[in-house]
């Protein structure tokens, strides 16, 4: 028996059998013993069709006959290709047995065979009663701090909003039934007639075959048995259709089947169909709007008005046909539908392009601290703390930052086009007439010859060009990336040119893609508008990946989060999911237990060469060096902190918080395990210069304590879910939890030291913004990371940049690249977009009264750290027993620094060995024994400026001697400046030379790394 034929028969089988006997459909037949029932079941179903098509006047035996035996309607090539292979003589001989009631002698049909293939096809069939209990995947809504629609979270063909089918309006049911199944509140499940109609129709018409399918069996089909075009999938089908019609009402299966159907733009069901191309819901949509829907699930993309308005027009126009067959609307309605515009909203209008590793983790954090299962499980509102522009702000500034790193290193690579648009402009072109030119106004002439203004005709709306359009509705990998999406209009001796979404065009400068670029290639550009012609740079995607973070602080709210670069080429959260060398943003800890401990900001220690022992006795002693490695001589804990150095933290182990390097080591871990930047602190020496990786979310938020004098929040986003109107989970209210390795006196000091960073340190392209903002820089061993974390009075910014480890190689970011180099401009660019979008700008607060009662003010010069009568530096000491403890030659006694006075014996400046250059200058004393008791630099400011003096109050100005200078277009280190004229990671729009600044962040003994 034809392979052909045996598929169609076991598919009539089906058919009889859910027409004839619903209640007892059988699902197993013995190929010995059943061939005389199937024979019965098969003549039973044909009589029912027959009766079927009576009662329309249709003869189906002439209408069956006509198709198989016009040779003109399937002879040869012309057959449809479903058919090829099938003997239409076998065909028309079985129909006349089973039809006809003929017994022909020559029968093709083989009853074991029918059989056995309809066995294996309803073999494990799905039971309806899944479908009657079915909980469609939903996209959940997230609405952001401010209580606006932000994202939406689903899986995989579930982005759908489940509505109840009693908050669907007629009009929308109506269409939907009209287009797709018009018998749908006839038939019981399977329209027999549609069948038969699509099976004659295939017969004798070649071309896409029709499926004659009812919403019941669509439903099946999307929601249980697959879309397999198989005969077995359509034995499947309908079994399963007809009992569910058993088990539900025709507006529950209306309803599922509306909540389930695909209606493009990655929307599924009516009504996030209707927000995505209408920006409203269900219940708001008008007439041609509900026909345009209902036109496209024969056909989403096929029928898709942003790519094929015409072909949207037609099929909606079809829907209002049908509507007005049906009776359900008037004449009048159709014809004032059908000339209505499409009236869609446009795609960017209606897709997330932002915040999407921060709702990945929200979904964690609905998991554990709400326990639900899943956010796409049910449609639910969930409330984050994001601040919507904000997070579109810090994906900007990091996405740039890292772009510019590369460039600047000449490590940027052109690796190709995002895509190209070249044939979806062609298939635009070939379905739409080319564009009229628009029509110009006539200006009108008064009497005198004067002109005036010119009367506005009506005109037709200009057609936009293919590019254009193709460009509008392009689906780029990297939706997250902010850069716009251009597409290649020109390349050549010309020049090369791009054209843009909102139709403008601007010249190129392809830089890395020079010689590169393809005609309609879809690339990332930075846009130049102001005077003169448009013109566009080409941004390609780097291989670097960074990550930042804005969290609230007296609340621990996440109010911006990107863990990458591009979500869709890493989905790893790099603030939560992984863990980082802090390098010198960790310092702060041991600073903070020296404080602790009593040392004061202006406590002198030496910068210089140190030798710890092994910790108990065993392993290898430690030598950590500077960045730069030399040493400074004696200096202040302040001045140690602002330029990050080394020797000095390392020194601080000895003596400065206990009386041995361990037992001072041990109180560094005690304080950061109790602010939980650890479950277990390393007890190694390098780890008080950040060799522990850290997550960024847990640093984040013991700089967010040190904002809040000790208090650190919990980071969070996820603020409620609420469901169907009723509250699911709400964050509890609860006050940041007060870190007591530490008082807040402690505290405040190292806020203040910070904030020197930012003034006149590691991190002083800030300074401009150093009134609010304090921080620290950090660079791991060998560049390989580099970070800034700061904060506000309000908020607390990490950054980090790196390049991923996962294949166990970890690479540089190049000699030169720091903290202070790399990460610092990005967090500039965020704070500021920070303060504009909603957070407020406040100086960094004084301390809180708790504090203030044992903290005193008094000034200091600044470079010695000796207390003067009036003028210098406002220094913060602590109060013990109402007096000031005097602790500024605790770790470095007067002898020792009178031996280095420059007008010792030896006549010099001090041990050269040891770096102690400025020395001298902590008593005051100048070259040729003259003393300057109110200002030991007065000498060397003597050149300056009083405009110099008011710019740099610190008298931290070094001459050339001492700190190579920069010039225009060179970086700090003389390599070609990477940070561009007017880019906004630059100060003030110029590169003039600035003072150099490092990052001494190293670690490891000769080893420059750290």
């Amino acid at each position: 028996m034809n392979a052909i034929l045996i598929k169609l028969f076991a598919t009539a089988l089906t058919l009889s059998q859910v027409t004839t006997r619903p209640d007892a459909v059988r699902t197993q037949f013995d190929p010995a013993k059943d061939g005389p029932e199937v024979v019965a079941i098969l003549r039973d179903g044909c009589a029912h069709m027959r009766k079927s098509f009576d009662i329309e006047d249709i003869n189906l035996d002439e209408l069956i006959s006509t198709a198989m035996e016009d040779p003109s309607a399937v002879a040869g090539d012309n057959a449809p290709k479903i058919l090829h292979g099938l003997d239409l003589n076998e065909l028309n001989t079985s129909y006349k047995q089973f039809c006809k009631g003929e017994n022909p002698a020559n029968s093709p049909f083989e009853a074991g065979a029918v059989i056995a293939f309809y066995n294996n096809a309803v073999k494990d069939l799905p039971s309806a009663e899944a479908l009657r209990d079915i909980k469609l995947p939903s996209a959940s809504v997230i609405l952001d701090g401010a209580g606006k629609p932000f994202s939406e979270t689903f899986e995989s063909h579930g982005r759908r909003l489940v509505v109840p089918i009693s908050t669907v309006p007629d009009l929308v049911r109506q269409a939907f039934v009209a287009a797709e199944d018009k018998r749908f509140y006839q038939h019981h499940g399977i329209d027999e007639r549609g069948v038969i109609r699509a099976f004659v129709g295939n017969l004798a018409s070649p071309g896409r075959p029709a499926g004659g399918s009812t919403i019941t069996q669509q439903v099946v089909k999307n929601l249980s048995v697959g879309d397999d075009v198989t005969y077995e999938r359509k034995i499947r089908e309908m079994i399963v259709a007809s009992r569910l019609e058993k088990l539900q009402t025709k507006p529950q299966i209306l309803g599922l089947y509306l909540n389930g159907i695909y209606l493009g733009r990655g929307a599924y069901g009516i009504e996030m169909a209707a927000r995505s191309w209408f920006g409203k819901s269900v219940g708001a949509l008008t007439l041609p709007e509900a026909a345009l829907l209902a036109g496209l699930p024969k056909g989403p993309n096929y029928y898709s008005p942003d790519k094929y308005p015409e072909r949207a027009r037609e099929r909606r126009a079809y829907v209002l046909s049908r509507m007005k067959e049906e009776g359900t609307i008037t004449e009048a309605q159709m014809t004032t539908a059908m000339a209505s515009d499409l009236g869609i909203k446009p795609p960017d209008a209606a897709r997330q392009d932002s915040g999407f590793y921060l709702v990945d983790h929200l979904t964690r954090e609905a998991r554990s601290f709400a326990g639900l299962e899943s956010l796409t499980s049910a449609s639910y509102t969930v409330r984050a703390t994001v601040n919507a522009g904000l997070q579109s702000a810090l994906e900007s500034a990091l996405q740039e930052g890292l772009a510019t790193y590369e460039r600047g290193t000449g490590r940027a690579r052109y690796e190709g086009p995002e895509l190209n648009l070249a044939e979806a402009v062609k298939r635009i072109e070939a379905a739409s007439p080319a564009p009229e030119p628009a029509a110009e106004p006539v200006p009108e002439v008064k009497k005198g010859g004067r002109k005036a203004a010119a009367a506005k005709a009506p005109t037709k709306p200009a057609v936009q060009p293919a590019w254009q359009r193709a460009l509008v509705s392009a689906r780029p990998p990297l939706y997250d990336v902010r850069w716009p999406l251009a597409v290649v209009l020109q390349t050549g001796k010309n020049g090369t040119r791009v054209g843009l979404p909102d139709g403008r065009v601007a010249s190129l400068e392809p830089g890395p893609a020079r010689g590169k670029l393809q005609l309609y290639d879809a690339v990332r550009v930075r846009l130049h508008e102001g005077r003169g012609s448009l013109r566009a740079d080409l941004r390609v995607r780097p291989t670097v990946q960074g990550a930042a973070l804005v969290l609230e602080n007296r609340t621990g709210r996440i109010l911006a989060m990107s863990g990458g670069f591009s979500y869709p080429l890493s989905q790893l959260n790099r603030v939560t999911q992984t863990v980082r060398q802090p390098g010198s943003t960790l310092k702060p800890l041991t600073y903070l237990a020296a404080l602790n401990a009593g040392l004061q900001p202006n406590t002198l220690v030496m910068d210089a060469a140190v030798t710890l022992p092994p910790i108990g006795g065993t392993g290898d002693s430690w030598s950590p060096k500077n960045y730069d490695g030399g040493g400074s001589g004696a200096t202040t804990i302040r001045r140690g902190l602002e330029f990050s150095k080394n020797l000095v933290t390392a020194r601080l182990l000895q003596g400065g918080i206990a009386a041995k390097a361990p037992d001072s080591l041990q109180r560094v871990c005690d304080i950061a395990l109790e602010a939980q930047l650890y479950a277990e602190c390393e007890r190694y020496y390098p780890f008080v210069l950040g060799a522990q990786p850290v997550r960024m979310i847990d640093l984040a938020s013991f700089y967010a304590a040190i904002a809040n004098e000790g208090a650190r929040p919990s980071a969070y986003a996820l603020e409620s879910v609420e469901r169907d109107g009723k509250p699911v989970y709400s964050h509890p209210d609860k006050a940041p939890v007060r870190i007591g390795s530490a008082d807040r006196v402690a505290f405040y000091q190292l806020k203040t030291m910070l904030q020197g960073v930012t003034q006149h340190g590691t991190a002083a392209a800030l300074s401009g913004i150093s009134a609010y903002v304090a921080g620290k820089t950090g660079t791991s061993e060998n560049e390989n990371d580099a970070w800034f974390a700061g904060f506000s009075n309000e908020i607390t910014v990490v950054v980090w940049a790196g390049y991923d480890n996962a294949d166990g190689v970890r690479r540089t970011l190049g000699r030169g690249q720091t903290g202070g180099h790399v990460s610092v401009p990005i967090a500039k660019a965020i704070f500021q977009a920070a303060w504009a979008n909603g957070v407020a700008r406040t100086p960094l607060a004084p301390p809180s009264p708790e504090a203030k009662a044992f903290i005193a003010d008094l000034p200091i010069e600044p470079r010695s750290g000796q207390r003067v009568a009036g003028g210098g530096f406002i220094e913060h000491f602590r109060l013990k027993g109402g007096q000031v403890a005097d602790t500024q030659y605790a770790l470095v006694p007067r002898d020792t620094l009178y031996a280095m006075r420059p007008d010792a014996e030896d006549g010099d400046y001090g041990n050269a060995e040891d770096g102690a250059d400025v020395a001298g200058d902590l008593f005051g004393n100048l070259p040729g024994g003259r003393r300057s008791t109110d200002d030991p630099f007065a000498q060397r400011r003597s050149a300056e400026t009083e405009s110099d003096r008011t710019a740099d109050p610190w008298g931290l100005r070094r001459d050339r001697r001492e700190e190579p200078q920069a010039w225009p277009g060179r970086d700090r280190y003389g390599q070609v400046n990477p940070v561009p004229f007017g880019s906004p990671f630059d100060d003030d729009g110029d590169t003039r030379a600035r003072q150099r600044r490092r990052d001494p962040d190293y670690l490891f003994g000769d080893d420059p790394g750290y």
